[in-house]
């Protein structure tokens, strides 16, 4: 027996204009058993979540290209 799903999310590569996105919103109600599509608007915890995983990425590589300076 497979499980059910009850819904997919769809995130972007990167922040778009709602203006841009509203052909992609459009076009994803009209796939078959879409109930509803509903934006997430970008704001500042967002941002702030990104920048800390780009400077842990960032510290990492580093880290790996430069072991002999590592801040361990």
């Amino acid at each position: 027996m497979t499980d059910r799903l009850k819904g997919v999310w769809v995130i972007f590569d990167k922040d778009i204009r709602e203006d841009d996105a509203q052909p992609i919103i459009d076009a994803i109600k009209q796939i078959r058993h879409v109930l509803s599509v509903k934006p997430s608007i970008a704001d500042g915890s967002d941002y702030m979540a990104r920048e800390r995983v780009r400077m842990e990425l960032s510290e990492k590589l580093w880290d790996v290209l430069h072991p002999e300076k590592s801040s361990e």
